[in-house]
């Protein structure tokens, strides 16, 4: 019975510190790990020979490189660096150019190529005989067999879990594991706000692999033998079954599903007595784990303990009287239920006398040209988009993009943004060539860009959308994260006060602490533009911010619009709403058929006939 209790102890402990591993990479990151087993297994054979004497030792009955008998822990240790290694190369296919399913994909297929490796592979891995002998940790000083020893054994599996846990708690709650989250949400945005989306994958690889290469080495030195077949990629999806029912993004939830899944669960099959074939039990088993993730998938997708709201919000409740920004209609009216903007060319009904405001040539600098394209094009499939686009953005300027649909507008400024890799031509930023400049570079030279759709982070709060933007935040890497919040704690409060401010300015402070996937359409454009402002752009590329907003707040919108223009930031707008440009924009460039038509003031354009013709009319 002692045995028996302390093996539970032991694949507990090993079970829950690789779930962690994974819920870290997957529930957190959003780095679907479908490889995730080759970690713990290259974790437990490093610490099988690393344990293990030398091959001649044993009468050459197993083949293996290494064999150089350390003292516990620097197995235990090696597992936990050779399973970080292994991850480097892993990184390639979480980049930019293979993401989501497709590199899942990827790692899947690498796990299978790597499992067919070892097991046909003898003079490395002994192929499909594996190791056996392995010696126990410090079993030249103690009884391994004893009860002592066992029970031992199980509690360092149970303390090195719990260590697991604090570390990557540690990690979670800091604004590094914000950035980690908002990438899991939407890497696109997150790599637009200056977040280097490679970097971050590769470092949860990594760590992802050194606590599965400790979870492996842990395990091995304990059943003293590795078997390649017991590492196969089906055990991955067994983990992922864990963490997906216990909850993802939630750690708690997957130490949950650790004990209910691949302890509890697979431990009660164990008692089903033996019925048809004798590969029947263990068929019936996969099935029923498919099952469990079809279910919750279906009917609890945020599994039994869901990843909770963090608020981050200073008052306990917001200003007795907020802003007006919300709009006449209410800040939860829909979309359809908002009055559409008075048709071109008329201009908006004033609510209120127009305040004047600065404008481009008001500004210190104004005829400095701080962003240019020449030239541009992009071609999908061998059709132009963009065909040879050149404009030049003044310091200060409030440029308007206008066109009909197909125009070109939103790819020209995913091209400047660095969102879109440019077919040809040059796009220069305060005189620097930055044409191949990656997105999260350019933002962090303050180019900053909002997307046609709302792109909201829709599982971190409004607040939590605001505050993932400021740059430079100490916090926000991984030694910043695991230094603790004496490092980045106060920096932390001041951007959380700055973010409430930005708030109150546009009316939301109440909705700081809900999820920002669960405001309206118009609600969350405002928290993407304010989200921009808050990764302090010094140009600001917005397309159609007015989108789906209601006139009334589409205008205040672009009184702020003008104010910030006034303080010296730049700012470039597609918009298909041609009563803002008329009022808000100066000048107004034109495209039509990927092409640059002509550029001036609204009512200089209205005196042109091929743009009457290309737009105002058609």
């Amino acid at each position: 019975m002692i045995y028996y209790l302390t093996t539970i102890l032991v694949y507990g402990g090993v079970d829950a510190i690789a779930c962690l591993g994974l819920s870290q990479q997957f529930g957190v990151a959003g780095v679907t790990n479908f490889g995730f087993i080759i970690f713990q297994a290259a974790g437990a054979y490093t610490a099988g020979v690393l344990s293990l004497p030398n091959q001649s030792s044993n009468g050459g009955f197993q083949s293996y490189i290494g064999g150089v008998h350390l003292p516990f822990p620097l197995p235990w240790l090696g597992a936990a660096i050779v399973g970080g290694l292994l991850a480097l190369p892993f990184s390639f296919l979480v980049g930019k150019r293979l993401r989501g399913d497709f590199a899942a994909i990827g790692l899947l297929v690498t796990a299978v190529m790597f499992n067919l490796l070892v097991t046909d592979y003898r003079p490395l891995f002994n192929g499909a005989a594996g190791l056996s002998l392995v010696p126990a940790p410090l079993g030249g000083v103690l009884n391994p067999q004893s009860g002592g020893y066992q029970w031992a054994y199980g509690i360092a599996a149970i303390v090195l879990a719990a260590i697991v846990y604090l570390f990557v708690r540690r990690i979670t709650n800091s604004p590094y594991g914000r950035t980690l989250r908002a990438m899991r949400d939407n890497d696109i945005v997150a790599d637009s706000l200056g977040k280097n989306l490679r970097s971050l994958r590769t470092e949860m690889l990594v760590i992802g692999g050194v606590i599965a290469g400790l979870s492996g080495g842990i395990l091995v030195g304990f059943i003293n033998l590795w078997d390649p077949q017991a590492w196969g990629y089906a055990e991955t999806i067994v983990l992922f079954a864990a963490v997906i029912i216990g909850g993802l993004g939630n750690h708690k939830g997957a130490v949950l599903g650790a004990i209910l899944v691949p302890l509890a669960f697979e431990e009660a099959s164990r008692y089903i007595p033996a019925i048809g074939s004798p590969g029947l039990i263990p068929a019936l088993q996969w099935v029923a784990i498919g099952l469990l993730i079809v279910l919750f998938l279906w009917f609890r997708p945020q599994g039994i303990l869901p990843e909770r709201r963090r608020k981050l919000s200073t008052l306990a409740a917001p200003p007795a009287a907020p802003a007006v920004l919300v709009g006449a209609a209410g800040p939860d009216a829909e979309i359809a239920d908002l009055p559409s903007m008075p048709a071109p060319p008329g201009h908006i009904e004033h609510a209120a006398p127009v305040v004047s405001l600065a404008r481009s040539s008001d500004v210190p600098g104004a005829e400095e040209v701080i962003l240019e394209a020449q030239g541009l094009v992009r071609e999908f499939d061998g059709v132009r988009a963009v065909d040879g686009v050149s404009i030049q953005i003044r310091r200060g300027s409030l440029t308007g993009l206008i066109g009909p649909n197909g125009a070109g507008k939103s790819t020209t400024l995913a091209m400047l943004a660095g969102t879109l890799e440019p077919t040809g031509g040059t796009i220069l930023y305060r005189g620097e060539d930055i044409t191949a400049l990656p997105a999260f570079r350019r933002a962090r030279k303050g180019l900053v860009r909002t997307f046609q759709l709302a792109s909201e982070f829709k599982k971190l709060t409004v607040l939590e959308n605001l505050v993932s933007a400021v740059p430079n935040q100490r916090g926000d890497s991984l030694g910043g994260a695991l230094l603790g919040k004496r490092l980045w704690g106060a920096q932390e409060r001041a951007s959380i006060e700055r973010a409430e401010e930005m708030l109150d300015r546009f009316g939301l402070r109440a909705y700081a602490d809900r999820y920002a996937g669960d405001l309206s359409g118009g609600q969350r454009r405002l928290v993407e533009i304010m989200r921009s402002l808050m990764a302090e752009p010094e140009v600001l590329l917005l397309d159609e911010p007015m989108a789906g907003v209601h006139p009334r707040l589409a205008r205040q919108i672009g009184h702020q619009l003008l104010k910030l223009c006034a303080e010296g930031m730049t700012i470039v707008m597609v918009e298909h709403e041609l009563a803002i440009m008329d009022e808000f924009c100066d000048p107004v460039v034109v495209m039509a058929e990927g092409r640059v038509l002509a550029e001036g003031t609204m009512a200089q354009l209205r005196g042109r006939s091929e743009v009457v013709e290309a737009y105002l009319v058609g």
